[in-house]
């Protein structure tokens, strides 16, 4: 199983984000960041566990570390009736971040992925070492 750990981080909400990936697998441990001038946190977080799995190969077993609510309950739960709906959520308007969400739902498709959520900002090593590659990120889009 690979361990992935995946944070996203915005100064200012919209403005200048990153996001930040740590893969461990077999005990090697691979730091991954990047970011864009004018996002979301939102946007930063799914990007963060895009480009992870992006890295990893078809079939691999992971397991996806979150501190994300959103894009653990929208890849495991809320992207059923998004996609059965036209891609409209409850309130019948346009879901938004839809191209990240596919392309999420893509990669997890040809992956066995157990997505796990951990309380961010809580002292949990390796999400706090994501958490600060996500900042560095955002920083040098700022």
């Amino acid at each position: 199983m690979i361990e992935v750990f995946t944070d996203g981080a915005c100064l200012g909400n919209p403005g200048p984000g990153g996001w930040g990936v740590l893969i461990i697998d077999a005990g090697e441990e691979r730091e991954l960041n990047g970011g864009e001038s004018d996002t979301t946190n939102n946007r930063m977080e799914m990007l963060a566990a895009i480009r992870a799995l992006e890295e990893l190969p078809k079939g691999a077993r992971i397991a996806l570390h979150t501190d994300s609510q959103y894009v653990k309950n929208g890849i495991t739960s809320w992207i059923k009736g998004w996609k059965r709906n036209g891609w409209k959520n409850a309130s019948k308007q346009p879901v938004k971040n839809k191209d990240l969400w596919e392309a999420l739902d893509a990669l997890a498709a040809e992956r066995h992925v157990e997505w796990r959520w951990v309380k961010g900002h809580n002292g949990h090593p390796e999400n706090e070492r994501v958490d600060e590659l996500a900042r560095q990120a955002a920083q040098a889009f700022a």
